[in-house]
């Protein structure tokens, strides 16, 4: 589709790349549910490793709503937990720095204020440099608390750090995914959502950072490939959805362009 490719093109004439010195900070990643941190920011931790920044991996939420309907709850768990481990390493995350908050699945809202003093316990132990965490208009109520968690915990710490915010349903809208021709409701959400947006220029307005991440791709879809419960089957029940089903499978490669984008959110002393 030509408007991918336009702005596609585009985001290596509006981002600044980060690279060098900056790869090199630590940094802490808050993922609302395992395999976000893969998807958003996954190529970045890969380049980060490489160049011996010390990284940090928090998952928020244990992940056991995506397939609840399917398998009981703690067996879920316990499978979303052994990918996270798995997908870290692939990463070059070591197990000492990956961290399980616990907090349940779609009711992160309703812990905030245990969560926060979670995560000002974590940001006053690791001291990070960075922070990666979703993007702010993301429409999941697990991505929406994680961010504003992470952002009140910096204020309740004074942290001045670099706080990047990494895009996942944003991808979920034209142009990146096809508009249907029938007349469905998901047809009008999709049109009311890219209108908001403005049809794909929240890109070149919001997202002025990126990491090149060209030369690790295949890593990252190899340390994505340990979410086996999101990328495949575990039962044979077609009712079992993963990443491949989402929109009839236009969501996945927008994880796997050259560059992973960013939006950098103004500094935490003038909000």
């Amino acid at each position: 589709m030509w408007s991918r490719r336009f702005y596609r093109r585009a985001v290596n004439h509006v981002t600044s790349e980060i690279h060098g010195e900056d790869l090199a900070r630590p940094v802490i990643v808050f993922s609302p549910h395992p395999d976000d941190e893969t998807l958003g920011c996954g190529g970045t931790i890969i380049k980060k490793r490489k160049v011996g920044s010390d990284v940090t991996i928090v998952f928020m939420t244990d992940g056991h709503q995506s397939h609840a309907h399917l398998i009981a709850a703690h067996r879920l768990k316990s499978i979303r937990a052994r990918e996270a481990l798995a997908a870290s390493g692939v990463l070059g995350v070591g197990e000492s720095d990956v961290l399980f908050l616990g907090f349940e699945d779609g009711e992160l809202c309703e812990n905030q204020d245990a969560a926060i003093l979670k995560v000002v316990e974590i940001l006053q132990h690791r001291r990070p440099d960075e922070i990666f965490i979703p993007y702010h208009r993301e429409a999941l109520p697990d991505h929406v608390a994680t961010h504003g968690i992470v952002v009140s915990a910096l204020h309740t710490c004074g942290s001045n750090v670099t706080v990047y915010e990494y895009p996942i349903w944003f991808w979920h809208q034209w142009p990146w995914v096809s508009v249907p021709l029938a007349l469905r409701r998901e047809t009008f959400a999709t049109l009311k959502d890219s209108i908001v947006a403005g049809f794909g220029l929240r890109l070149l307005w919001d997202f002025r950072y990126s990491v090149y991440i060209g030369d690790v791709l295949e890593l990252k879809r190899t340390a994505l490939t340990q979410y086996k419960s999101q990328m495949i089957r575990l039962i044979p029940d077609p009712r079992w959805m993963t990443l491949d089903d989402v929109w009839g499978g236009e969501f996945l490669p927008c994880f796997f362009q050259d560059h992973e984008i960013f939006h950098r959110m103004a500094s935490l002393k003038n909000r």
